[in-house]
């Protein structure tokens, strides 16, 4: 990007500049005979070269124009595009619908394209969202709201602690039947995972979905999802917190899934959502929902939600791979860490060159715990010599706990916990339902599919 931000430099930068045109301003240019005339747009292309811009042209199409020193641009008088303006909620409140808090953190479902400057703005509003997928209003009275407006992979602990203090807030208040988040695909499972864990004694469920195609496109899946994300939390009974997706390619159907369950297996697939080492809890097609495995809890307007919304920042997810230089656990250990999820191989094994580090932390306070670089199973370090060796040391077997979601539940202990032994000791303990007695492979994908 350039220096401005527009992603313009060289001679395009010097021009607009003298002409203080900036990303937005409708233009005029007059180049090699031609006329061309539209708003301009920002380079984001990395390594774009100094001598092309891009107007977005009145029939919506964009189009690069090269330049020269004898092009002639001209701001025209209507100036730059203004921001589209929230409107304000009209739609009348239906009694006999439940009230579901639509909450948006920066994922494009919860998006509308402006096509004339091609941007993704949020849907700020209740009207908003009925605008964009007019759906809804046949499933909930929407309260809209946004959190925050950032890519899914700039998350970070003290947005997920903001999360569930907004989502209990309006808990409390006691006019709120479900939650939906609108969410970037990308880190969904982790916040999901964290929410299960920051509130409990849920009174009403949460589901959080995505869109693994922006709304934009034919083949967006952004409706479905939210459509089905309202009508699940607004009348299903059920009180945890889920993420809703798609269940195959095509829009036959979506699944619920546990929050503390799920994992992102695909980049791109609309069904990429699916539940490790559990079954998905409900299946939504159009107005039917089936229950498919049994729910934490039940939905109970009088259960008293207990919040504990934050989490420890200094705990690291390392992978283990063979050749793995112990130093890397030692960079932890000395930077004042507090734990450390091991991806091993297996039934949970790591190089014999990192057990001396490995001790040095779990002596120096760390929790250190342990998951498996497998999609599928749990840990077993009773089997194997290095795991028994491991266990010796003081590494904690996470059982059948996906690895993301083990970061996250250590995260949350070490800020809840008076003492890393406390915490240690709970990674064992069943929370949120992210741990089973007995694991067993999913056959519900089974027809799905190689990706």
């Amino acid at each position: 990007m350039g220096p401005d931000g527009s992603g313009y430099s060289g001679l395009v930068l010097e021009k607009l500049s003298s002409l203080d045109i900036k990303v937005g301003d409708r233009v005029k240019i007059h180049h090699d005979g031609r006329d061309f005339q539209g708003i301009l747009m920002p380079r984001s292309q990395v390594g774009a070269d100094p001598y092309h811009l891009v107007l977005k042209l009145d029939n919506g199409y964009n189009t690069g124009i090269k330049i020269d020193a004898a092009t002639i641009i001209t701001k025209s008088k209507s100036s730059r595009v203004k921001k589209p303006k929230t409107t304000e909620t009209v739609q009348k409140l239906n009694p006999l619908l439940p009230t579901v808090l639509v909450m948006s953190t920066g994922g494009t479902i919860a998006s509308r394209v402006d096509y004339r400057t091609g941007a993704v703005n949020p849907a700020l509003t209740a009207q908003d969202l009925y605008d964009s997928v007019p759906e809804l209003q046949d499933y909930a009275n929407i309260n809209a709201q946004v959190a925050m407006s950032i890519l899914s992979e700039n998350i970070r602990t003290s947005d997920w602690t903001k999360i569930a203090k907004i989502i209990a807030k309006e808990i409390k208040e006691g006019e709120t039947d479900g939650v939906v988040i609108a969410h970037g695909t990308d880190t969904m499972g982790y916040t999901a995972a964290a929410l299960s864990f920051a509130l409990q004694n849920l009174p009403v469920p949460i589901a959080i979905v995505g869109s693994q195609r922006s709304s934009d496109r034919p083949s967006s899946d952004a409706s479905l999802n939210l459509t089905g994300a309202t009508n699940l939390v607004g009348r299903t009974d059920v009180a945890e917190v889920m993420v809703v997706m798609h269940a195959q390619t095509d829009d036959s159907y979506l699944y619920a899934h546990r929050g503390s369950r799920v994992r992102k297996l695909h980049t791109s697939r609309r069904d990429a959502f699916q539940s490790v080492n559990s079954y998905p809890l409900f299946r939504i097609e159009e107005n039917e929902i089936e229950e498919l495995s049994t729910p934490l809890l039940r939905r109970d307007p009088k259960r008293v939600l207990t919040v504990k919304p934050q989490f420890e920042e200094l705990v690291a997810l390392v992978k283990t791979y063979p050749g793995i230089d112990g130093k890397i656990v030692d960079y932890f250990v000395d930077n004042g860490y507090r734990g450390i999820i091991l991806e091993g191989t297996g039934l949970g094994h790591v190089p014999d060159t990192l057990q001396s580090s490995l001790k040095k932390a779990v002596d120096s306070g760390l929790v250190v715990a342990m998951t498996s670089q497998c999609i599928h199973g749990r840990v077993n370090m009773d089997v194997y010599r290095s795991g028994v060796e491991l266990l010796e040391i003081g590494v904690v077997p996470c059982q059948d706990m996906i690895a993301e979601t083990a970061l996250v539940k250590l995260m949350w202990l070490l800020a809840n916990t008076k003492t890393s032994e406390q915490a240690g000791t709970l990674m064992y303990t069943p929370l949120a339902g992210e741990i089973e007695v007995r694991s067993e492979y999913p056959q519900y994908d089974a027809d799905v599919e190689m990706y």
